[in-house]
Order: C-alpha cells, then sequence, then structure tokens
C-alpha cells in the first residue's frame, strides 16, 4: 500500500471522523488493505478520514508494545495537527487493532487520552480482530507446552516477552499486559471512552492467537467441535456465531465400540505418518534458523528501542500510567500473584472453578461511564451462565483479572468460524487477496453493517 493510499484524506470535503487501523507481529500495512478498501467502500470521503499507521512496519514489531504505541500515538498527533492546520479538524476516532496491533491501539489511546485529545475529540468505535488481549502464554500442561512458553517468550524480542507476560514494565513491577488491563490506568479509563468495543475472534486454527484470548474468556469450548452445535447469525451464517446463544452441548451420545474406536484411529494415524515424518526432518533444520534469525532481530530491535528512546517528543509520553495513586499496591499485589501463577492442569478443578465463576460475575462498573454498559454486561452474563457446561481452562491469576476487568467495560464479542481455509488468523480480516479467505470478507461485513458507528 503506498502512502498515498494509506492516508485516505480529502481536506477539501472536511471530514470530522478519523479511523486508524494498526497491524499485527511481522504486518506492514498491506495487510489492511482489504479493511481500507471496504471501510472506504461504505462511508466516503466527506464522511471519514482513513490512517493506516506505517511506523511498526515488519520487525520493528519486535520493539514492544509501549514503543510502537508511542509510534503510532506520534503519527495519529501529527495528522489530527495537520488537519487542523487545514481547516479539517477532526470531531471523532475510531481505532481498529488487528492481531498485536490491538495491544499497541490500546496502549496508544491511552496516551492520546493522557494529553488531553479525548477532551476535544468523541472516541466512537475501538475494534479488535484476533488480537490476543491475555498474551499468548498456553494453558495446557505438559513439556511441550511448557517449552513452547519458555521459547517462544525469548525469540521476538520486547514484544515476546509482553506477550507471554514475563516482562516487568518500567518501574511498575508488573507485565504490561496488566497493566493495560489496570482498571485504574489510562488506558482502561481511555478504552472506557469509546462509544463501542467490539472485538472479532477466531474459534478454531488461529495459531498465532488462541481463542480464549481473542475472545477475553477462561474457556474455550470450541476444542472439540464434535461435542458441541453451534449458532449462526442469519444473516452472516455460517461465519459470525450468535453472541447470546453460540454454542450449546450435543445431547449425549452412544459411545462407539472400542473396536470401532480403534480401527478409526489406526487409519487416522496411518494417514498422518508423512506428516510427521516430513516434520521430524523440519522441525530442527526450522528451529535452528528460526532462532538465529530471532537473535538477529532482538539484536536490531535492542538498537532501535535506544535509538527510538534518545528521539524528540518523548517527554509527553512519560506520565504516571496509573490514575489513583494505586502504583505500589498494584506492583506489590502483582508480583506476588506472578509468584503463585505457574499452575500445573490444563483445567482448574471444581472448587477454583467455582470460586473464578463467582468472581466473574463482579464486573466493576466504575470504568464503563457509557449508558450501553449496562446493556453489555447483562449480555455478558447471559454468555458467561453458558460457561458451567464447559471446563475453565488453567490461566494464571493474571490473565483472569485481565478478563473481569476488560469485560468490565463491556464489549460486543462476536466468535469467527472460518471453516475453508486453515490460516484463519490471516482469513479473518482478508490479510491478502485468495480464494480460500473470502469468509473473511463476511466477517468485514458484519464489521462495517452491524457494528462501525459513524
Amino acid at each position: 500500500m503506498e502512502a498515498s493510499e494509506r492516508v485516505s484524506i480529502d481536506p477539501e470535503r472536511k471530514a470530522d471522523h478519523l479511523c486508524v487501523l494498526v497491524h499485527g507481529l511481522w504486518g506492514n500495512p498491506s495487510h489492511l488493505e482489504y479493511l481500507a478498501k471496504a471501510l472506504r467502500e461504505k462511508h466516503p470521503e466527506d464522511k471519514l478520514n482513513i490512517l493506516v499507521a506505517k511506523s511498526n512496519s515488519g520487525s520493528y514489531t519486535y520493539d514492544g508494545i509501549e514503543t510502537g504505541g508511542e509510534r503510532v500515538t506520534q503519527e495519529v498527533e501529527e495528522l489530527l495537527q495537520k488537519l487542523t492546520d487545514d481547516g479539517a479538524p477532526i470531531a471523532k476516532l475510531s481505532v481498529v487493532g488487528y492481531s498485536l496491533g490491538g495491544l499497541i491501539a490500546r496502549y496508544a489511546i491511552g496516551l492520546l487520552h493522557s494529553k488531553g485529545w479525548f477532551e476535544k475529540i468523541q472516541p466512537v468505535n475501538f475494534t479488535t480482530f484476533a488480537t490476543p488481549h491475555l498474551g499468548v502464554r498456553t494453558p495446557l500442561r505438559g513439556y511441550h507446552s511448557q517449552l513452547w512458553n519458555a521459547f517462544g517468550s525469548r525469540t521476538l524480542s520486547v514484544s515476546g516477552r509482553q506477550l507471554f507476560t514475563i516482562d516487568t514494565f518500567r518501574d511498575t513491577k508488573r507485565p504490561i499486559l496488566s497493566l493495560l488491563a489496570d482498571p485504574d490506568s489510562i488506558f482502561m479509563r481511555a478504552l472506557s471512552l469509546f462509544k463501542t468495543r467490539t472485538l472479532y475472534a477466531n474459534v478454531i486454527n488461529d495459531r498465532s492467537a488462541p481463542y480464549y484470548t481473542t475472545a477475553i474468556t477462561s474457556t474455550d469450548p470450541f476444542v472439540d467441535l464434535d461435542a458441541i452445535d453451534t449458532h449462526h447469525l442469519k444473516d452472516y451464517s455460517p461465519v459470525i456465531l450468535d453472541p447470546e446463544h453460540p454454542v450449546s452441548p450435543k445431547a449425549a451420545q452412544p459411545v462407539v465400540p472400542f473396536y470401532t474406536r480403534l480401527q478409526s484411529n489406526s487409519q487416522s494415524l496411518v494417514s498422518q505418518i508423512p506428516l510427521y515424518t516430513a516434520l521430524i526432518a523440519f522441525i530442527p533444520l526450522a528451529t535452528v534458523v528460526w532462532t538465529i534469525n530471532s537473535g538477529i532481530q532482538s539484536f536490531r530491535s535492542n538498537k532501535r528501542i535506544q535509538l527510538h528512546e534518545q528521539g524528540k517528543g518523548l517527554d509527553s509520553y512519560r506520565i504516571p500510567f496509573l490514575m489513583n495513586g494505586n502504583s505500589a499496591r498494584s506492583a506489590v499485589s502483582g508480583a506476588f500473584r506472578r509468584a503463585n501463577s505457574y499452575q500445573g492442569h490444563d483445567y482448574l478443578t471444581e472448587a477454583s472453578e467455582s470460586e473464578t465463576t463467582n468472581e466473574d460475575d463482579q464486573h466493576p462498573a466504575a470504568v464503563a461511564e457509557d449508558p450501553d454498559a449496562a446493556q453489555l454486561n447483562l449480555e455478558l452474563k447471559r454468555t458467561t451462565s453458558q460457561k458451567a457446561d464447559f471446563p475453565t481452562l488453567a490461566l494464571s491469576d493474571e490473565q483472569f483479572e485481565m478478563i473481569r476487568h476488560l469485560d468490565g467495560v463491556g464489549w460486543r464479542k462476536f466468535r469467527v468460524h472460518i471453516q475453508k481455509h486453515r490460516h484463519t488468523h490471516a482469513a479473518i480480516i482478508v490479510r491478502v487477496q485468495k480464494p480460500g479467505f473470502e469468509e473473511g470478507k463476511v466477517v468485514v461485513r458484519h464489521w462495517l453493517e452491524e457494528t462501525f458507528e459513524i
């Protein structure tokens, strides 16, 4: 996407609404080309300005959420000032984040709010597509999961440590994702000011950002699709699930004889032998190449961060992140929770699950200031009531806390069931034009027709 396409603005028409699009890890503005074009087709230049952020392109996404957020904030502020100087000031702001871009966007809106922009501009739509709001730490048990948590967190520079929540953000003694979800933080205050908060989460085959983290939930009913019935929205079937009643457990099925199950499993295993053979040969080489490249990118990332820290104009972004003077208390309690967050179960025990469910019902309303929050929380309780049918994942204490606080501001959550392509993380926004990504167009159509307010 060329620069002229990245910023879609006509000063003569003086649209007063700006929509900012933020791409994800290893991404670039071209990944959001379909989103931007669909947005423009729906809303002409006299109604909406579009900015596709470019300052975090490629390996720059290794540099961390705060660095990426500061870069995006600078882009937005420069454009807001330019439009004001041109006689076309912005009165409304919407923000869209894809994958890691959703976390960067949550950081950026906190900075914009702290600098007083939301006193002059109305925050309207905040939307995320496949964003890992809870990080990407796998809640599964076993050496392979532990290996992934350890290996993955150390191969993506600062962003990797933050996504796996093993970082300590500045002087807070807490991971940045925990701070982003703190009700007393500038980031949550900013998020609560948006008129609508909407997320889209893949229910299967998202290897980059699993369902539980993109949907901000402690359960995953989609682990076994054969055990559930899915319920879809009429005009968007079979891609978008009904947000109020997405799934229900199937009635108990007759027990399949042991011999039949053994025969079926054997046939499946035999059919997968070529795949396993290829993986055995490929994984060691790929691991070596990945590790070497990650080391190089981490070194370059550290250099970029040092240069960024020396840049001009950053002092205005180095502000207190917590607004109620609870920094010390939060830091101590956060450190205590992290020390006790190592769990050895795929799912919680029934006693722990009951305790967590009771806590989930206590959604803090103080953060949600818009009149739609009460209705959103009612919808949330309807979907939460289904949790009893599915076991609670063994997330960390910090992740459970993030869920409670993020749900407290009220989200419209749409579960996306893409079935024609296994790379659902890319398909959900039609990252490239290919036949297998057609279902992503249904997702984008739903976003524009049902949730995005101009």
